[in-house]
């Protein structure tokens, strides 16, 4: 078969990439007329939808010439200094990164393929081959975004530089695998996790379930998180913090019961470690703001610019297709009633009775509850701010909201948010 740029103008590829974008074609049919693998339609529509303007099909016969002597120098430079980083061993990196290199070169404006950098690694006695892992239960078994959210959090040492280990969590969609939530927490806590989880619904919709381990953040264990109460509540009946958020809101929760079935999550995850651990010790970030910023880049290329090894696909391509073609099972974010504000369900929640002076005591502040009768009890909405470092209070009795009240978290110490 003739080459595609003797086939089709440049205009009718770029008329059929349109297409596949606007959802009016889909990928077999554009591959079938091109006449192209999928491989090559994706290499297309990733040139196109970086410049639509200026993408062309005309060939551009590879070149002979050998590479400059300042090209070579940089190569040499990043693989002297990838060969450091796997050579350390207070780092957690133990294999060459050759991809990782790539994108650092072209950064500064250093063009080279995979295949010649490897071929220079192997030159200068810098190539490993990567071992093969065993892959766990990495099919797509749901038919559309929004069935199922894979959430998880990684406590690591994020960067060689910085004091302390950080919190990464993040929640993925299983049937396109884009990561839909991502950020770095100073410490795993409740509150994290329903932060990451109101940051998702508010974005995307409410999803049908999501999949969690079994941390006593997501889940009441009997034996092992009743120690100290009476033996009458079983596993599941006592909800945490973060359980009671998805009943409110209707989203089911299915719980992994081994490391292995949390695989689909847990390949983002290594790649993140591998990708934002070698970028923090290169450019000796050390502060969770600037890891933060890698931590975007690094979820925009692998949302936007890797093709997933099992559904052959970019994942925010799959997943944008997919809500074209309606194939999506996400619900609208609506505040159940009577509540007034998105601080009423993303919160943690307490429950108070009301004393003889018509208060409640809350982490030994005394809070005034007008109208309540004495001996009622209250529900007590916490919604931290951890940026500004205020702490709302909002507090119902019988289906109305009773005070809105703002406190500095410096007065509760003792209240770990």
């Amino acid at each position: 078969m003739e080459q595609l740029h003797k086939r089709f103008t440049t205009e009718q590829v770029k008329a059929l990439l349109k297409g596949f974008c606007q959802g009016a074609l889909d990928r077999q049919g554009v591959e079938e007329i091109l006449g192209v693998s999928k491989s090559r339609f994706f290499a297309l529509l990733r040139e196109y939808r970086l410049d639509p303007d200026k993408f062309a099909v005309t060939y551009h016969r590879a070149s002979t010439t050998r590479l400059s002597v300042s090209a070579e120098r940089e190569i040499e430079k990043e693989l002297v200094v990838e060969t450091a980083l796997v050579e350390d061993p207070t780092l957690p990196i133990t294999t060459y990164n050759y991809s990782a290199i790539r994108d650092r070169l072209m950064k500064n404006e250093v063009t080279v393929s995979l295949p010649t950098i490897i071929e220079r690694a192997k030159s200068l006695g810098c190539y490993q081959p990567h071992p093969r892992q065993k892959a766990h239960d990495r099919e797509v078994v749901t038919t559309a975004i929004g069935v199922l959210i894979q959430h998880d959090a990684s406590h690591h040492r994020w960067s060689p530089y910085a004091k302390d280990k950080w919190a990464l969590i993040t929640s993925l969609d299983d049937f396109s695998r884009k990561l839909l939530y991502a950020d770095f927490f100073e410490q795993e806590t409740t509150w994290a996790h329903i932060r990451a989880a109101e940051t998702l619904m508010r974005s995307y919709g409410l999803p049908l379930r999501y999949y969690v381990d079994s941390l006593r953040v997501f889940r009441f264990v009997q034996g092992r998180d009743s120690f100290w109460r009476k033996h009458v509540l079983q596993t599941d009946e006592a909800d945490p913090q973060w359980r009671q958020v998805m009943r409110m809101l209707g989203v089911d929760v299915t719980y992994a019961l081994s490391p292995q079935a949390k695989g689909k999550i847990e390949r983002p995850y290594r790649w993140l470690q591998d990708r934002i651990v070698r970028t923090c010790a290169i450019e000796k970030l050390s502060t969770i703001e600037e890891a933060r910023a890698v931590l975007r880049d690094e979820v925009n290329r692998y949302n936007n610019h890797q093709v997933h090894s099992t559904t052959r696909e970019i994942p925010s391509m799959r997943f944008d297709k997919a809500k074209q073609e309606g194939n999506s099972l996400f619900r609208p974010f609506v505040l159940p009633k009577p509540y007034t504000s998105a601080g009423d369900v993303f919160c943690l929640r307490e429950r108070r009775l009301v004393n003889g002076y018509r208060k409640i005591s809350l982490f030994n502040h005394d809070i005034a509850v007008p109208g309540v009768p004495l001996r009622e009890e209250v529900d007590v909405h916490l919604v931290p701010d951890t940026v500004t470092g205020a702490l709302e209070v909002r507090i119902w009795w019988s289906n109305h909201l009773i005070q809105s009240l703002a406190y500095p978290l410096s007065d509760f110490p003792r209240v770990h948010f």
